[in-house]
């Protein structure tokens, strides 16, 4: 599959592009810098683990072509972003090639480190002996510190270039002065060498690079875990069906789906009916049953038997294409956390540069010899690498993103976690999103002389194929009764939205619609008892057959999830432009007080609500009059069936029914935050407590190489809690049967 479009800078300002090449967030820096120099760049923002670059700045400053000629200038290359398959295929790459270094370090460094070993024990019984296995030492680490270590001296140089000296300037400057230092020694004939300080540098970092691309590569692989289309389908053409490529499908193209397959594009449902498991796109247990015309999601699997779908999305514009997409665009962006680590690892490698000179000449001056003054120097560069530092945050937000995804939540911007943990107000649109978005049939009166299962007959003759929602109402709830269309239709007519005439074969004609309707067409209703709510009557011969009451009810779970918010001590409100009946109604029903409910409110009213309320705010909604209301809040929530455009203009999106995903959004940013403030404290306690350390006594270079390697491996092991971890992000929902639902996504 392709990737869609990836800039429109004549309407945001802004591009994102992938960058290939980058080793370390060091590279990710330098990259930012330099296309910071050029004019008309506002902002450059890299994220390192996605390997995606946001640029924002005037439009002619955008182009591809001069951006990608300065990102070159440094050794990277700059493209579109990639495909789910092409950033898959990067990443494998990335972890064969670490990997084969890796052996390579430790198939000659596991000699490098006997030979050393014997030095240091004092096993040779002559010095000449000692000196020969000094060399011997020296010859096995030629390869590490060559070959397997020509990537940290390219990326070194690179960032050297663009004046950010970072992690890889320090690792290569430290294994260099290492080997110096050590041939330094050789030529003096002393065996007291350092080749294995410059073998376990070089091997311990590259151990800790292959954790964080897999880490990285499990992120990409719950992406991806949305939806897998097959790469064939068939479509309908010249009166047959035949096989073609998924990318040959256009709009309006019909294409057959066999049973126990997923449905490969977004469509409308083409046949009367079809049976859907909907689990590998909201996870609901229980299938859906939609009728003809329903919309119905890539992904979904076909559950009986072959249905007909017309494409309404070809590959690479279906909703969950565009999930991915927009995900990819925010994951560029960095949170306020992620720019006090970038700031923090900038200055660090500098200060480590000049504490380090500044140690070798103290020392010297001081009378140490010149070999230890080497030493204490390569010390303190080997403890300033500020690897750890820059995957503080990142490594966080992208296990969060990766945990939120398996519980139903698309979090399109990893710095939304920051936000969201500080949340002090939840407020909810009613129709679509505490409801299905479609009502229920919640009482049948059947008149005189009639039974509610020859009423349900008829009724479900006269709605079937109306799309009017009272009548798709009626129908469903004739089918869950059991009741399926026995009666044969010979004419049907539908009167915009007021009603349905249908003559059945037997020659009785049938009327069903609203009461003021049927009074138009002489049907007596003045004796039949008002609803109170949404009705829709049916009529045969002259007179009244039976009567439908309708309504909306709170999806399964809802009043649980918003009493355990309340116990949280945040402020919850109802905002809707429906009457105040029904608000109130549905608000007491999920344990709203009065005044947590807000009825008649216009678009306008909502943001101005939600901009009264504590901040921050958080508003979940789904139609058009809720953008509005999603752009005041701080975080806007889209839940699972909102139209594209909330989908586009929300931060969070809901993959699952009901709000529970809410609370589990809320549950894991408070955990993401909490674990990158760990990360940040832990890494920068140790940079600066390693740096005096290494400054005010003598520390061996490979203790400095195992406390800095520890250092970041403990980062990224602090940031896998999020990615294995389910503490506080559980499945509270009950899936709600698949009537309740009425479309599918």
């Amino acid at each position: 599959m392709t990737s869609t479009s990836h800039r429109d800078a004549s309407r945001t300002g802004e591009a994102l592009y992938s960058l290939q090449g980058l080793w370390c967030t060091s590279c990710a820096l330098a990259v930012e810098a330099q296309l910071m120099r050029l004019s008309g760049v506002v902002a450059a923002s890299v994220h390192y683990p996605s390997a995606t670059l946001l640029v924002q700045g005037q439009p002619d400053a955008l182009e591809e072509t001069r951006l990608a000629a300065a990102v070159r200038r440094l050794g990277y290359c700059l493209g579109p972003p990639e495909a789910m398959g092409d950033a898959q295929a990067r990443l494998e790459a990335e972890s064969r090639y670490l990997t084969l270094r890796l052996l390579t370090a430790i198939a000659f460094g596991m000699w490098t480190m006997i030979a050393s070993l014997l030095i240091y024990v004092g096993a040779m019984p002559s010095s000449r002996l000692e000196l020969v296995m000094a060399w011997v030492s020296g010859a096995f680490a030629l390869p590490v510190v060559t070959y397997v270590a020509l990537p940290f001296y390219r990326a070194g140089w690179r960032t050297l270039r663009a004046w950010r000296p970072g992690m890889d300037a320090l690792v290569s400057l430290g294994a260099l002065t290492a080997v110096g230092v050590s041939l330094w020694l050789l030529s003096q004939g002393s065996p007291e060498v350092y080749f294995d300080t410059a073998v376990m540098l070089v091997s311990l970092l590259l151990a800790g690079r292959l954790v964080e691309t897999l880490c990285r590569h499990r992120g990409l692989r719950a992406l991806q875990a949305l939806y897998e289309p097959s790469t064939e389908v068939q479509r309908w053409e010249q009166g047959d069906w035949h096989t073609r490529p998924l990318e040959a499908v256009t709009v309006g193209d019909r294409v057959r789906v066999e049973g126990g397959e997923a449905l490969p594009l977004d469509g409308m449902l083409c046949d009367d009916e079809a049976l859907l498991d909907l689990s590998p796109l909201t996870g609901e247990s229980a299938p859906r049953r939609c009728l003809a015309g329903d919309p119905i999601a890539a992904g979904c699997r076909n559950l009986g038997a072959t249905l007909v779908l017309e494409v309404t999305a070809p590959a690479g514009e279906c909703r969950l294409d565009r999930l991915r997409e927009q995900m990819w665009w925010q994951q560029a962006r960095k949170g306020e956390l992620q720019r006090l680590a970038d700031r923090f690892a900038g200055w660090l490698s500098p200060v480590a540069v000049v504490l380090a000179l500044l140690t070798l000449a103290a020392t010297w001056l001081a009378g140490v010899p010149a070999e230890e003054a080497w030493v204490r120097a390569l010390s303190v560069l080997v403890v300033a690498c500020p690897c750890a530092v820059g995957l503080a945050i990142p490594l966080a937000g992208l296990a969060a993103s990766g945990q939120a995804l398996e519980h139903g939540v698309v979090v399109r911007d990893p710095s939304v976690f920051e936000v969201l943990a500080t949340v002090r107000s939840v407020a909810f649109d009613k129709t679509g999103t505490l409801t299905p978005g479609e009502p229920e049939v919640l009482a049948v009166r059947p008149a005189h002389g009639y039974r509610e299962v020859d009423i349900l007959a008829l009724a479900a003759s006269a709605a079937q194929g109306s799309g009017h929602p009272l009548a798709r109402a009626v129908c469903r709830h004739a089918r869950d009764a059991g009741v399926d269309r026995s009666e044969e239709v010979a004419e049907a007519e539908e009167f915009g939205g007021r009603g349905r005439r249908v003559d059945l074969a037997d020659g009785r004609p049938l009327l069903l619609g609203s009461r003021a309707w049927l009074a138009g067409k002489g049907i007596d209703v003045d004796g039949l008892e008002e609803a109170g709510a949404s009705e829709v009557l049916l009529a045969c011969g002259g007179s009244w057959i039976g009567h439908f009451r309708l309504g909306e009810a709170a999806l399964p779970g809802t009043a649980a999830t918003l009493a355990r918010l309340r116990r949280q001590g945040l402020v919850l409100a109802l905002i809707s432009g429906d009457g105040a009946q029904a608000v109130r109604r549905l608000g007491e029903a999920v344990g709203l007080r009065p005044a947590e409910c807000y009825a008649g409110r216009s678009p306008e009213a909502k943001a101005q609500l939600l901009a009264a309320m504590p901040q921050p705010s958080l508003y979940v909604g789904d139609g058009l009059n809720d953008m509005l209301g999603l752009a005041t809040a701080s975080v806007g929530v889209a839940p699972l069936g909102a139209s594209s455009t909330v989908q586009e203009g929300a931060s969070v999106a809901l993959m699952r029914p009901g709000v529970s995903g809410v609370e589990n959004a809320l549950d894991l940013a408070r955990r993401t935050r909490r674990v990158m403030r760990q990360n940040l404290l832990l890494s920068g306690i140790y940079n600066l407590l390693a740096l005096g350390l290494a400054v005010a006594m003598p520390i061996p270079p490979w203790v400095a190489v195992l406390a800095m390697a520890a250092s970041s491996l403990s980062v990224v092991a602090n940031s896998a809690r999020l990615a294995w971890s389910d503490e506080g992000t559980v499945e509270r929902q009950e899936a709600p049967p698949a009537e309740a639902l009425g479309t599918a996504p």
